[in-house]
């Protein structure tokens, strides 16, 4: 949210998510504006928007992120890149970080793509958003052709009167944290990693649907999700946490074990499926938010249901182990994270 005496928004939007630039209405040189993607919203975005809104308050300026859905390689045909947060995921993130700030969601259009980069500044980062200081990742480009780049963004701040500088993203003994690293995590199945990055677990959220109820059949009932476009971890079994989303918002349902695969032994198709610890209730119909707490193995095929009921035991065993000490986190009113 911007301040009064900064910012006037529109009545018409959330002061939590601005569906387009246009409408936000800031005043000329009102606001510190932070251009990215923030698929992720990981550590090393966390400390960007941070050090963004600290540095806003300093010069008396409303902190605004400005992004881009869909992405742009949707619109220019370059393909459909995996996501590991929708845009709703990442703006709840964001402002999680930094309860002051509002987010603009620009709708990225191919009238949008070919705009000139000068032209990009004024309509976008001038006219609309009101821009004194902009902040961007070391690789940003914009503009048709990508041919603005963060030594023109200077250059025409220095022109058009606002300040602009590029961010270093935070990182570890590995390298900076980053979007890439986290799915590089997430395709080997360590879970762990890509959790240190994020700052949390990973999850993904999908609805339960009917499945063949083999699960119950075995004494472990199952969830079955059909899961939304975020990024899932490779195949396995994984002890997880989840939180159960409806109009009120997110809020802690269980600990469980999730199975992404194929369950070889039963032969049941590809599946992501959840069973949570002591629970007994109808979830058909329910969305659900999976969060990936530790790889437990494998997935793999029993000689028999006898060793598989056996070894699902084990790792419910195991699950319950690992995830005794765990409790929501106060920062997300009640659910896991």
């Amino acid at each position: 949210m911007v301040s009064a005496q900064s910012c006037t928004i529109s009545p018409r939007v959330s002061l939590r998510q601005v569906a387009r630039s246009s409408l936000l209405r800031a005043p000329p040189r009102s606001t510190l504006v932070v251009i990215g993607n923030f698929d992720g919203v990981h550590r090393g975005h966390q400390a960007v928007i941070a050090s963004a809104v600290d540095e806003a308050r300093s010069l008396g300026l409303a902190p605004v992120v400005l992004t881009f859905d869909p992405h742009p390689s949707v619109v220019l045909g370059k393909g459909t890149p995996s996501v590991l947060t929708t845009m709703a995921r990442r703006v709840e993130l964001m402002e999680r970080v930094a309860p002051t700030l509002t987010v603009v969601v620009e709708p990225f259009t191919l009238e949008l793509s070919e705009l000139e980069p000068r032209e990009f500044v004024d309509r976008l980062l001038l006219d609309d958003l009101g821009a004194a200081a902009v902040l961007v990742g070391q690789n940003f480009c914009f503009g048709r052709g990508r041919k603005g780049d963060i030594a023109l963004l200077c250059q025409l701040g220095k022109e058009l009167g606002f300040r602009a500088r590029a961010h270093e993203l935070e990182g570890d003994a590995l390298g900076a944290f980053s979007s890439s690293r986290v799915r590089g995590a997430l395709g080997s199945g360590d879970v762990g990693a890509a959790g240190q990055i994020l700052g949390r677990p990973h999850s993904i959220c999908g609805r339960v649907v009917h499945g063949n109820a083999r699960g119950a059949g075995l004494g472990f009932p199952t969830a079955n999700l059909e899961t939304s476009e975020e990024l899932a971890p490779r195949g396995g079994v994984y002890a997880c946490l989840v939180d159960r989303i409806d109009k009120e918002g997110a809020r802690a349902l269980g600990k469980g074990v999730v199975n992404i695969g194929v369950r070889p032994t039963l032969g049941a198709g590809a599946s992501t499926e959840v069973h949570l610890l002591d629970f007994d209730a109808d979830l058909y119909g329910l969305q659900l938010r999976v969060h990936f707490v530790e790889r437990l193995r494998d997935e793999q095929r029993f000689d028999g249901l006898e060793a598989l009921v056996g070894q699902i035991g084990q790792d419910v065993a195991r699950a319950r182990q690992l995830l005794s000490s765990r409790a929501p986190d106060p920062a997300a009113n009640g659910a896991w994270n």
